[in-house]
């Protein structure tokens, strides 16, 4: 036992002297280890680096191509905004030439106002399925916003800037003037007749 122990303490005594040629070995041992972990730690950095770049590379593409499919849908709405509303009034112009030719071959004045009456509903039911909506100010304030004041016009029936008579109706897309309505305006009597 006392051999062993000896044999334990000469082991692992520091100052045990080790045949030449192995600290040599030992310390090549070592860094061809150490070397091995770090050639493995850079071949995995470098594959996780290609990763990345090739994940980097595909949101790119990905995101140019959604840039290019909103380009094409934002001229695709342009170009055919109007589409739906152009093709409702077709309606209105098929009725419109049905009711010419229909006054054409009748004196009958009866159905020509019929027909036109219908054309003008189709019209109407056209404009509010957009948004469309007529403006017919009489009675109201003068509003300089959504109407245009073709003149003034004394009066004691009314007060001072109230709509007197629509000229032309406005009309309002999506509560946007479209155009105003051209309007004739009240003003205060003049003192002129004492």
């Amino acid at each position: 036992m006392s051999n062993q122990r000896e044999n334990g303490e000469h082991e692992s005594d520091p100052t045990r002297t080790m045949p030449e040629g192995e600290p040599e070995a030992a310390a090549s041992n070592a860094d061809a280890e150490e070397g091995a972990d770090v050639h493995a730690r850079l071949a995995e950095l470098e594959a996780l680096a290609e990763q990345r770049r090739e994940q980097l590379l595909r949101l790119q593409a990905e995101l140019e191509n959604q840039r290019r499919r909103f380009e094409r849908e934002l001229e695709s709405a342009h170009k055919y905004a109007m589409e739906r509303f152009a093709a409702e009034l077709l309606n209105v112009c098929d009725s419109l030439e049905m009711g010419l030719d229909a006054a054409r071959k009748t004196n009958d004045a009866s159905s020509i106002i019929e027909g036109t009456e219908l054309t003008l509903k189709a019209f109407h039911k056209a404009f509010e399925k957009f948004g469309i909506e007529a403006v017919e100010p009489t009675g109201e304030r003068f509003d300089p916003e959504r109407h245009q004041a073709m003149t003034t016009q004394e009066s004691s029936d009314h007060p001072p800037n109230t709509v007197l008579l629509t000229l032309q109706k406005g009309y309002l897309l999506q509560g946007r003037v479209l155009r105003p309505a051209m309007v004739i305006v009240s003003r205060a009597p003049s003192d002129d007749d004492a």
